[in-house]
């Protein structure tokens, strides 16, 4: 004898309620000329049997699946994970779905999630984009918004990002008011957009005070935990004295810094300053807890999101929608600003 139930159809709410299949049905959907008593008869029914409409069937003739698609470079990151979390709360506030793939920063494995997504009839898709083109996503064939630092290279499309100048601008400031005027900067590999983008920022920062950028040290490394603490050990092999202070590009780097700091026999903040960059919650359970500049993952998933209603419903914002970032200042950051300086070497 097989264990598994049959999937209760509209015949058996209809049956149950004592109506036809077709009045079942007009009631369930939130049709017109159906009398209240009939309706919560109806309701009732489907309730009682455990009936759930055929979210595909309904799509297919109304020319929408109630889905939508999100295509992130990490979903092991903390922040991407954020983002995805504040999507679903927003897309759920609507009683929309939202199928989520992690495209390991591999343009071919995001072709492949954007191909399921079409066969999945989503009705759109939320996409941090990988690759340096549009063609994947031209042909994708769906409304789409863009994510990330990627998505300012297509000036033509709707998307929704962190102010990464006024994020960096506020780091860079909040390290000089503690006594720290050159920081090592752990960024990305230079395949990677993000890197060019903070580098910029940074850059413009100490045009704009009339100070030299090229004397900061800027040492590579992958955005993870090894990344980071692989990056902090070329730091601190290389000739220094003083106080060191490193702003990384992401509180990943940042995590991974503080593991090599402490490998080497070292102590945040007395010996190494560290500065993070995402506010993924785990910042806040290192010790010491990590000082970081907080990007709104949330917030940026929701407002995509809501970016997304509007290309599905025929207004396009077709433009860039930055997210201020705030600063949360724990206690990796040691304050020099009282005492004498010197400069890494």
């Amino acid at each position: 004898m097989s264990l598994r139930k049959r999937r209760p159809t509209i015949i058996d709410v209809a049956d149950r309620a004592g109506v036809s299949k077709s009045t079942a049905a007009r009631a369930l959907a939130g049709g017109e000329n159906i009398l209240p008593e009939t309706r919560g008869r109806v309701l009732t029914a489907a309730q009682a049997v455990g009936y759930e409409p055929n979210h595909l069937a309904v799509g297919m003739r109304s020319g929408r699946s109630g889905m939508l698609g999100l295509v992130i470079p990490d979903i092991a990151n903390p922040f991407w994970a954020e983002v995805a979390r504040g999507a679903q709360d927003r897309a759920a506030e609507v009683g929309v779905s939202l199928l989520v793939f992690s495209s390991d920063w591999d343009p071919q494995k995001e072709e492949n999630h954007l191909r399921a997504l079409r066969r999945a009839r989503v009705d759109g898709a939320i996409v941090n984009p990988v690759s340096d083109t549009l063609d994947d996503l031209d042909r994708f064939g769906l409304p789409f918004v863009l994510i990330g630092s990627s998505a300012e290279r297509f000036a033509d499309v709707s998307s929704v990002g962190s102010n990464i100048t006024q994020a960096v601008t506020l780091g860079l400031d909040h390290l000089v008011a503690k006594g720290h005027q050159a920081p090592v900067l752990i960024v990305g590999p230079k395949s990677r957009l993000a890197r060019t983008r903070f580098l910029n920022a940074v850059n413009r920062h100490c045009i704009e005070r009339d100070v030299d950028p090229a004397p900061l040290l800027i040492v590579d490394g992958e955005y993870t935990l090894e990344g980071g603490r692989e990056a902090m050990l070329q730091v601190l092999d290389r000739p220094h004295f003083g106080h060191v202070c490193v702003f990384a590009a992401n509180d990943m780097m940042a995590i991974g810094a503080m593991l090599a700091v402490r490998e080497r026999g070292l102590s945040c903040p007395e010996d190494v300053s560290i500065l993070g960059f995402d506010g993924i919650p785990s910042g806040a359970f290192t010790f010491p807890g990590l000082t970081t500049i907080a990007k709104p993952g949330r917030d940026i998933g929701a407002r995509a999101v809501e970016s997304l209603f509007d290309e599905i419903e025929g207004r396009p914002e077709h433009g860039r929608v930055y997210m201020p970032c705030r600063l949360i200042d724990r206690g990796s950051l040691a304050d020099l600003s009282r005492e004498p300086r010197q400069m890494v070497g």
